[in-house]
């Protein structure tokens, strides 16, 4: 971390826990809605106004170091600094820092490889926490803009839109009244790696931080000890690379000669585009028409840095069936009739993958009591069965519960060698569920705690996002916030919590599902007490918000959290 050497800099003292994240959430998003209507209206002047008022938001920067110190995956992961921020000391620190420390030089980033679906290695470029800190506020910043400017076909790395929407989007195209049944499955080459800097600061035109952007294109890695620099592409594991990222591919569907309606809907186009990042599919009318698109795709890409992979783009008919984010799309004959059926399900590569994690967890887990093994598995088997459950997944889940059956029996047979079948089934399997009639459940007796599985997961189909529908939209607040409640994984009784309270943390202000891991503040802190658990004296808050809630020094918590207080 930076230390600020300016005779003439007042240093602050940041009390972390002190802070009001009520009011902090209102201005930052008070500021990108500004922004956003600006851009909505075409005012540059304006934009870039509200943009330098953002940079300079204590705000902003407040938020910036809760979303990389607290909340995001790779919070613990440090850059070529080895530096990790964890205590409340150390954000206060970090704030002063950024908001006193000028000028900004940005630091390389450290490269390390994870695997790939197909067994190759990808490169993410992990910059310093304090560079990626800056990179929030940046972001903050530069996002509301292009908010306003991207196309509906764009659901990748955007506020608000997922996988999902985009597989909605893709079974709205490729049903079997839909009349374009060409697909150009493309993939682009190295995309992240691949993007021209020039052209990146081309877009982005008078942004009051490009001179900050271009350092961060520009500040290359650090492998096995020895710098490397970067000449093109904006490293994965950034904060701002998936905003860059868009912001590069913005304007294909333009490019392809697609044209939409108000509603968003696409109208009389030979073509239409569902992309999600660098990964896209586009639909035409005919082969000869998919061809020219190929084509079109390769010059409108080359002006950008990059290039289609030969060996992986093609052009098939959906009968035929391809890939896209983990699902395989393709339309079926039905027997004995002349009709066809769409089928979106998990494809052969995302089962295979699935099954070996987990073998190799099991593995790893021998010497372990079942406790320990529901712990490990249960959030790999609720993870990949929420995101998959949206598709034609019945027959898949039935499948894998199958194969978790096998893995738990050999598991079972690993763990007591010399006991009997009947031993083994009597201490490890049955009717754990409290509210399912099911007499073959794997789990720990004492604890109670068993293994789910898969089928217990209802099929939902997810209703995709509107239009160009953005959540820096005004406008749209009260569509948010119920899309936000319909699609929460809460049980019951917290569902209830959450709609009393109109999805919003009672602390902080902002949304109950904005990422964060959520607690349950009991208000009445005597555990005696029969009114302690009426919803009245319950409240669903964000984890860190629960902790200001319960400080040692409870002065120094701002308002909202002492009012949950007795």
């Amino acid at each position: 971390m930076r230390a600020s050497t300016s005779a003439n800099e007042t240093t602050g003292h940041t009390d972390w826990n002190a802070v009001n994240w009520k009011q902090a959430n209102r201005v930052v998003r008070n500021l990108r809605q500004r922004i956003f209507k600006a851009a909505q209206a075409g005012d540059a002047k304006k934009v870039r106004q509200l943009q330098k008022l953002m940079l300079r938001s204590r705000s902003n920067t407040l938020l910036s170091v809760r979303r990389v110190t607290q909340v995001n995956a790779g919070k613990n992961t440090p850059g070529i600094d080895k530096v990790v921020v964890k205590t409340p000391e150390a954000r206060g620190a970090l704030v002063d820092d950024l908001q006193s420390f000028q000028p900004w030089k940005a630091r390389p980033a450290r490269r390390v490889y994870i695997p790939k679906a197909n067994g190759a290695q990808r490169p993410l470029g992990i910059p310093t926490l304090a560079d990626r800190a800056m990179q929030a506020r940046v972001k903050n910043a530069l996002e509301p803009e292009w908010e306003a400017k991207f196309e509906g076909c764009s659901f990748g790395f955007r506020p608000g839109r997922g996988p999902h929407d985009a597989i909605s989007a893709v079974y709205s195209l490729s049903h079997a009244g839909a009349s374009k049944r060409w697909v150009v499955d493309a993939d682009i080459r190295g995309a992240f790696d691949n993007i021209s800097h020039d052209y990146l600061q081309t877009a982005i035109g008078s942004f009051p931080a490009r001179e900050l952007v271009r350092q961060w294109l520009k500040a290359g890695y650090v492998e096995a000890g020895v710098f490397q620099e970067s000449t093109a592409g904006t490293p994965q594991g950034g904060v701002i690379s998936p905003l860059l990222a868009n912001i590069a591919l913005h304007g294909l569907e333009a490019a392809l000669g697609v044209k939409r309606d108000r509603r968003g809907w696409v109208k009389r186009s030979e073509r239409a585009l569902v992309r999600y990042a660098d990964d896209f599919v586009v639909f035409c009318s005919s082969e000869e028409d998919a061809q020219r698109a190929v084509n079109d795709l390769q010059e409108w890409l080359a002006r950008r840095g990059l290039e289609l992979s030969k060996s992986k783009t093609r052009v098939v008919y959906l009968t035929a069936g391809f890939d896209f984010l983990g699902f395989n799309v393709r339309l079926y004959k039905e027997r004995d009739t002349a009709k066809y059926k769409l089928l979106i399900k998990p494809n052969r590569d995302s089962v295979k993958a699935l099954k070996a994690r987990l073998r190799s967890e099991w593995m790893s887990l021998r010497g372990a009591n079942a406790a320990a093994v529901v712990a490990r598995l249960n959030p790999i088997i609720r993870g990949w069965a929420n995101y998959f459950k949206v598709g034609v997944a019945s027959k898949t889940f039935h499948d894998l519960d199958n194969f978790m059956f096998q893995r738990c029996v050999r598991w079972a047979k690993w763990t007591h060698p010399h006991k009997p079948w009947y031993f083994r089934k009597e201490k490890y399997w049955g009717p754990l569920h409290r509210h399912r009639k099911a007499n073959w459940v794997f789990g720990d007796k004492l604890s109670g705690a068993h293994l789910i599985k898969f089928g217990w997961t209802r099929i939902e189909r997810h209703i995709k996002v509107k239009g160009r529908a953005s959540k820096d939209d005004p406008t749209l607040r009260d569509y948010w916030l119920a899309r936000e409640a319909k699609a929460t994984k809460l049980n019951r009784d917290k569902r209830m919590l959450a709609s009393i309270q109109k999805n919003r943390c009672p602390v902080c202000g902002d949304s109950l599902f904005n990422g964060e891991p959520l607690h349950e503040h009991h208000v009445i802190l005597d555990k005696s007490s029969s009114e302690r658990t009426s919803p009245h004296y319950r409240k669903l808050v964000h984890l860190f918000c629960h902790q200001q809630i319960h400080l040692a020094d409870r002065k120094k918590a701002p308002a909202a959290a002492r009012r949950l207080l007795q």
